[in-house]
């Protein structure tokens, strides 16, 4: 085997490979051998058929598997020789191959850049911590009482109106053979009239009677209802309102506390509390990891591979693009300069930060292991009630979509195994501080950095220092990240 470097620029290299006919003819031979054991021949036994006769037969048939598995060994062969670490999978072009000749193709690859991960021992990372407050708990437990109204006994004798609440007993089967169905009885329910919970025409037909009257609702149950067995049936139901209630303004009390499924009012306030606890917990890490990923991104100056970045810019686009496509408000201007350079910016750093965790990874023997994967595709399949198998499924066909779920899992850990090395300070700070978002800022200094690594690119004779200065900064950033 022959290999001419065509090209080698930075990371980028061309190369062009000749594989001798001999080789192509061992290959082929072996293709057809295991042709020859199953192949049945009227005169010879499987496995037994002469190998000139495989050849005149099946010789040009197997012609593109034994190309693609030439390629394919050569290609190992070369990349382990000259210690060559693809960043993406090469592309090949064929230039030559016919029986009986050489096999001569090139090949086009990005390589992996050689750099050394900066210690992260000791590195500075504050923690932003908020407290839970009685006025945190008060403003959301009003926020769930702006979606839940309260209602009252209505006093007197008025028929019932769109927006009051009605308690029902309720019996129903379908109309064409009078079979009672799951779901169709039930005994003290409280609807709200108007708010769209039962079947279309179900509360309307609901409207205008007083309490202790007895009402046949008449309805048809939609073609795709959830139940297969009613989906597009008409059906009749026996409805006594028992009581009429209007809305009121919810108040936090027992009452309320137990409509919402617990036992008490303090009971729903400790829930509150435990889930205010946990969102700004997720928040914290939050800010945490950004730290952690702005002073990883900080300490590090290395080329990156075009063909990777080109592939997380084209990712990034096209979710922005297809954003703005289920957008109903988004004008279809395409993207501007603007919008283009920041793309960029985000598309580095990204493959930039996803190398360097990579090497930290490796260096320290981080991996996911199955199990944890087969959690992760667990919690994709609870998002989808009723398509757990379908998900599961998806997964077990879908490499590249387990692949997907495992990259978040790998940086988590990584993360996480940096925040056991590091120095983390923690310090208090308002809800709004906590929840602010300072992505507008992040991209600004990403700007800067760029701008400043541009211009010292244009003058050879500060390529020197400025190396310098990315070590300086590298180490300094060990011992404190910037902001």
């Amino acid at each position: 085997m022959q290999v001419k470097e065509v090209k080698s620029e930075g990371l980028s290299h061309e190369l062009e490979v000749t594989v001798p006919a001999g080789e192509i003819k061992e290959h082929l031979q072996t293709r057809l051998q295991e042709v020859g054991k199953t192949v049945k021949m009227p005169g010879f036994r499987p496995g037994k058929v002469p190998m000139n006769i495989l050849m005149e037969r099946y010789g040009r048939a197997v012609m593109g598997e034994v190309l693609e598995n030439a390629v394919n060994d050569a290609t190992a062969k070369v990349l382990h020789e000259k210690k060559l670490r693809p960043a993406m999978q090469p592309k090949i072009e064929v230039k030559e191959f016919d029986e009986g000749k050489d096999l001569i193709y090139k090949m086009e690859l990005d390589v992996l850049p050689n750099f050394e991960a900066m210690d992260v021992k000791g590195l500075k990372i504050e923690k932003p911590v908020a407290k839970i407050t009685d006025k945190e708990i008060e403003e959301a437990l009003g926020r769930i009482t702006a979606h839940h109204k309260g209602s009252k006994k209505i006093e007197g004798d008025r028929a019932s109106k769109k927006g009051d609440f009605v308690v029902m007993n309720f019996n129903g089967r379908t109309k064409d053979d009078g079979v009672e169905h799951d779901g169709m009885k039930a005994e003290g329910h409280k609807l709200e009239l108007g708010s769209g919970q039962f079947i279309p025409g179900f509360e309307d037909q609901l409207v205008g009677h007083k309490a202790g009257a007895k009402i046949e609702v008449n309805v048809t149950f939609p073609e795709n209802y959830g139940a297969k067995e009613l989906a597009g049936r008409e059906a009749i139901f026996d409805v006594e309102i028992k009581e009429i209630h209007e809305a009121t303004d919810a108040v936090v009390n027992d009452d309320f506390a137990k409509e919402l499924g617990f036992d008490d009012e303090k009971a729903l306030r400790d829930a509150v509390k435990h889930q205010l606890e946990s969102d700004y917990a997720g928040q914290t890490r939050l800010k945490m990891k950004r730290q952690l990923l702005d002073a990883l991104d900080d300490g590090h100056e290395f080329d990156i591979p075009a063909g990777m970045l080109d592939a997380e810019l084209e990712g990034i686009t096209a979710q922005i693009t297809q954003d703005r496509k289920n957008d109903p408000e988004a004008k279809d201007e395409g993207l501007s300069d603007e919008d283009k350079e920041e793309l960029e910016i985000i598309a580095e750093r990204r493959v930039r930060l996803g190398l360097v965790i990579a090497e930290i990874g490796q260096q320290n023997n981080i991996t996911v292991n199955d199990q944890e994967l087969q959690r992760a595709v667990i919690s994709e399949a609870q998002k989808f009630p009723g398509q757990e198998k379908m998900i599961f499924e998806y997964y077990q066909k879908t490499s590249q979509a387990l692949e997907q779920l495992r990259a978040p899992l790998f940086e988590d850990k990584v993360c996480d195994f940096i925040f056991e090395q590091a120095d983390v300070a923690e310090k208090e700070v308002s809800v709004e501080e906590l929840l602010k978002d300072d992505e507008d800022e992040r991209l600004d200094a990403a700007k800067a950095k760029k701008k400043a690594t541009k211009k010292s690119a244009k003058k050879p004779a500060a390529k020197k220092s400025a190396k310098k200065a990315s070590k300086k900064s590298a180490k300094k950033a060990a011992k404190k990240p910037k902001k």
